[in-house]
C-alpha cells in the first residue's frame, strides 16, 4: 500500500485529531510538513511525528511557497482562513481536505468548488457524519426500503449548555463577523447529513432563531466581567469558569484554554483570556436556538432543531416512511426500526474500528480521503461538489432567519452563481 504524504495547515484540536490517523496507521499516511502560528503547538506536532525542522512553518504561505512537498494537505485553520490556502494548495497540485465550513462567504464556497474541477484535484470537506457507522446504517436502511418511501425527518442537534458556553459564547465561534453564523459553523454537518438522507435537492426552506439567554440582560446583578474577579453567584452558576476548567478533569475544553497544561498557566488563561469571561458579558452574537424547515424535490419534508439548552451534546433523529419509522440516538449509538404492524427491532451497529471521533467519522473520513489520493480517484462522499449545496442551505437559512422570508433555493443559488461569474 502506498503511503500518502500529507502536509497540515492549522494544528489546533481538529487538525491534531485528523493527523492522529498517521500515528495509528503509520503504513497509510506520513505527516511530512506542518504550518501553525502557535509555536507551542508547532513544536509539539514536530516532536510527535518527527517532522524535519525545515518542514515546520509558522505561516501557511511559507509552506505553500515551497516546491510541492506532499501528495495532499489538510487545511484546519479558523473558518475565515480557509479560502486562500485552499485555492493556493489546489493551484499547487495538492489534493485538499478542508475543515468545515468551507468558508463564511457563499461565493468563496462556489469558487473553491470550481477550482477543484479546474485543477482536477480532490477537495474533500470534513462532513464527518457521512462516515459514521450510525448515519451510514440509517442510509442503508433507507436504501433497502425498510420503512418504505421516506416522507419526513425530524432531526435535533442537542448542543448542550456547556458546549454552547465554551465554543459559541466564550470561544472561537461566538461572533458571526469573526467566524460564521451558528447554522454554518455548528450545523453545516447536520444540513449536509439531512441532504444526504433525503436523497434529493432542497427546494425551499425557512428558519427562525435568536440569541435569547447568553446576553447582558441575564447577567447576575453586581457580577463582574470575568469569573475570577469575585463573582457573587459563583457557587450557583453553571458557567463559573474555575469550576468548568480548573476542576482537575482533562478534556478537550480544558486543553483549548491553554497549550501549557500547568495549573498556573490555566489559571492565568482564565484571568486574561476569553474563557474566563462571564457568559452573560461576552461579545457573542450567534443564536443559542434555531429551527429550519425544509422541503425537498422528492416531497420529503424535514424539520431541524438546534438548541443549546440540553444536558448532553448529542444528535437524535426520527425518520418516517410509508411503511415504518426509524428512531436513532447518535450519542448512545442506538437505532430502532419500527415496521408498521410489526415488532420494534434494535438495529446492531458494526463497531469495527471504534466509534471515537464523531462516532468513528473522523478516521472514516481520513481513510476515504487517503484511499482516493492513493487510487487517483476524485469523487469523495463529501467532495466540494456534494458539499456546496448543504453550505448554500445554511446561508439560505440564515438569510431566512434575518429576513423572516421563505427562501426558494433555486432562485437563491442562481443569484449567487450570477454574482460569482
Amino acid at each position: 500500500m502506498k503511503k500518502v504524504k500529507v502536509a497540515l495547515i492549522g494544528a489546533g484540536l481538529r487538525g491534531q485529531n485528523y493527523v492522529s490517523y498517521a500515528h495509528k496507521y503509520p503504513g497509510e499516511m506520513e505527516l511530512v510538513a506542518v504550518a501553525e502560528s502557535n509555536s507551542d503547538r508547532l513544536a509539539a506536532i514536530q516532536r510527535r511525528y518527527g517532522i524535519d525542522e525545515a518542514m515546520c512553518f509558522s505561516d501557511w504561505r511559507d509552506l505553500l511557497n515551497q516546491p510541492k512537498i506532499a501528495d495532499a494537505t489538510l487545511i484546519c485553520t479558523q473558518d475565515q482562513i480557509h479560502f486562500e490556502p485552499a485555492m493556493r494548495a489546489l493551484d499547487g497540485g495538492y489534493h485538499v481536505m478542508l475543515e468545515k465550513p468551507m468558508s463564511p462567504d457563499p461565493l468563496e464556497c462556489l469558487q473553491m468548488g470550481n477550482k477543484a474541477e479546474q485543477t482536477n484535484r480532490i477537495l474533500a470537506i470534513c462532513h464527518v457524519l457521512r462516515y459514521t457507522v450510525f448515519f451510514r446504517t440509517i442510509k442503508n436502511l433507507l436504501k433497502e426500503g425498510a420503512i418504505g418511501q421516506l416522507m419526513s425527518i425530524q432531526h435535533n442537534e442537542n448542543v448542550a449548555y456547556w458546549h454552547q458556553a465554551h465554543s459559541y459564547v466564550r470561544g472561537n465561534w461566538r461572533n458571526t463577523s469573526e467566524s460564521s453564523p451558528m447554522i454554518l459553523s455548528k450545523s453545516s454537518h447536520d444540513l449536509d447529513i439531512l441532504l444526504w438522507l433525503a436523497g434529493s435537492d432542497c427546494t425551499r426552506l425557512s428558519s427562525f432563531g435568536t440569541l435569547s439567554h447568553f446576553t447582558a440582560a441575564n447577567a447576575p446583578k453586581g457580577g463582574p466581567n470575568r469569573c475570577t474577579d469575585g463573582c457573587p453567584v459563583a457557587l450557583d452558576c453553571l458557567y463559573y469558569a474555575p469550576d468548568v476548567y480548573l476542576n482537575g478533569k482533562e478534556n478537550w475544553m480544558v486543553q483549548a484554554i491553554s497549550d501549557d497544561p500547568s495549573p498556573e498557566a490555566r489559571l492565568r488563561a482564565l484571568q486574561e483570556g476569553p474563557y474566563g469571561r462571564c457568559v452573560y458579558r461576552c461579545d457573542n452574537d450567534v443564536v443559542d436556538h434555531q429551527v429550519v424547515s425544509m422541503e425537498f424535490a422528492n416531497e420529503v419534508t424535514v424539520v431541524f432543531t438546534m438548541s443549546a439548552f440540553t444536558q448532553n451534546c448529542s444528535r437524535t433523529i426520527k425518520l418516517m416512511g410509508t411503511k415504518g419509522e426509524i428512531h436513532g440516538s447518535m450519542e448512545t449509538n442506538e437505532i430502532e426500526l419500527i415496521r408498521f404492524g410489526g415488532k420494534r427491532e434494535q438495529i446492531p451497529l458494526d463497531k469495527t474500528g471504534g466509534l471515537d471521533g464523531h462516532g468513528g467519522g473522523d478516521h472514516g473520513l481520513m481513510r476515504d480521503f487517503l484511499q482516493l489520493v492513493r487510487n487517483g480517484e476524485h469523487e469523495s462522499l463529501t467532495s466540494a461538489k456534494n458539499s456546496v449545496q448543504s453550505h448554500l442551505m445554511a446561508f439560505a437559512a440564515e438569510h431566512s432567519r434575518l429576513s423572516r422570508r421563505v427562501i426558494d433555493m433555486q432562485q437563491f443559488s442562481a443569484a449567487l452563481s450570477g454574482a460569482s461569474n
